[in-house]
């Protein structure tokens, strides 16, 4: 194959792995939206495992990162990642045309701000000279120091008390150090394999450990993203587009004698890209639509009444076990919606006569004793 036909097979295998990544996102954050987590967790994985959507979802990531290996087959680096962040591009307007809204002009400043931030980190942190793997004692030490930082990003330790946007930012960023650590891991199997691995040659435990390594890693990342999709979608979609290839980079200089392309100017211009894609980071946690009321029963311990005849008539025929209907708020509020009938006339009590006899001021006439 020529080098131009590998070029654009190269840039339609990026486009489709984008396109699969980004169609994976939305089914993903569909789903976090339908399925409330329970207030314990359990069963939580359970119900995941269950849902036809969600193997959906699992797939359309393997479909995108075979697209993306195969990418990286037929053409270079610098050509491949940068397309591949076109996934967030996708993912807005896809997102948007499922919830049945647009994107507004703030997420789509949100999207090209991270854009250019995560284009700018990839373009620099290429090595200039690839390093070896990873040896089987960096593996185990990498694994176990990115396990402790994904238990405490996910616990929350490391940001703070925070709503669901924030809880997400954290489970994103947990995602795709996760995701950036199977990479390396990867790298390091495939050089087992190849048994041109750093040091002594591995036996079969360690390279089937490497491979239980790798899985749990990549089954994590995939979890942990679907947590962060409880946020929302755009947000934690490009906290784990930027997160995952900056851990593979942090891996690559501290570990493989790599370092940023054009010495101490690739190092100024990876802080100046990394500050455009917080930007953009920040504008897409912002520029989202306000969170529409969800319907659901009204019950007597809400606090507020329906606006609406209909609310009312369905209040009034769910039973309240709990109080009385007068004895909550909302049956106040009904109570004093609803005109009262006619009461029976009552039986007055004879009005005070004066001297003479007559009523005091009552135009009834009172009954006269004898």
């Amino acid at each position: 194959m020529n080098p131009a036909a590998g070029t654009a097979l190269a840039v339609l295998l990026s486009l489709v792995s984008a396109a699969g990544y980004a169609l994976a996102a939305v089914a993903q954050s569909r789903l976090a939206a339908a399925s409330p987590a329970a207030p314990d967790g359990r069963g939580a994985l359970r119900a995941l495992l269950a849902r036809g959507q969600w193997w959906w979802a699992v797939g359309l990531n393997a479909a995108g990162a075979l697209a993306h290996v195969a990418a990286l087959h037929y053409g270079p680096l610098t050509l491949v990642q940068p397309l591949g962040a076109l996934t967030l591009v996708a993912a807005l307007p896809l997102g948007a045309y499922c919830a049945r809204r647009r994107v507004t002009r703030t997420e789509w400043r949100g999207a090209l701000w991270t854009l250019g931030g995560l284009v700018g980190l990839v373009a620099v942190t290429g090595p200039t000279a690839p390093g070896e793997a990873l040896s089987l004692r960096e593996s185990l030490i990498v694994a176990a120091s990115t396990a402790f930082l994904i238990a405490a990003l996910a616990s929350g330790r490391l940001r703070g008390s925070g709503g669901p946007a924030a809880r997400g930012l954290g489970h994103a960023t947990a995602s795709g150090i996760a995701s950036g650590v199977a990479s390396a891991l990867t790298q390091t199997l495939t050089a087992a394999l190849a048994l041109d691995l750093p040091g002594t040659e591995p036996t079969w435990w360690q390279t089937a450990l490497l491979a239980v390594l790798i899985s749990a890693f990549a089954s994590g990342g995939l979890l942990l993203s679907q947590a962060a999709y409880r946020g929302g979608l755009a947000a934690p979609l490009a906290v784990v587009n930027l997160s995952n290839p900056a851990a593979a980079a942090v891996i690559g200089v501290a570990l493989l004698g790599e370092t940023f392309r054009a010495g101490a100017w690739g190092w100024l211009v990876a802080a100046g890209a990394s500050l455009v894609a917080a930007r953009g980071v920040v504008l897409l946690t912002k520029g989202g639509p306000a969170a529409e009321p969800v319907p659901a029963t009204v019950t007597a311990a809400s606090g507020s009444a329906p606006a609406s005849p209909v609310g009312e008539a369905l209040l009034s025929a769910v039973p309240v076990r709990e109080a009385p209907l007068s004895a909550v708020p909302v049956g106040e509020a009904l109570l004093s919606a609803v005109p009262a009938p006619p009461a029976a006339p009552e039986a007055r009590p004879a009005p005070r006569t004066t001297g003479l006899g007559s009523p005091e001021s009552d135009p009834v006439p009172a009954p006269v004793a004898g």
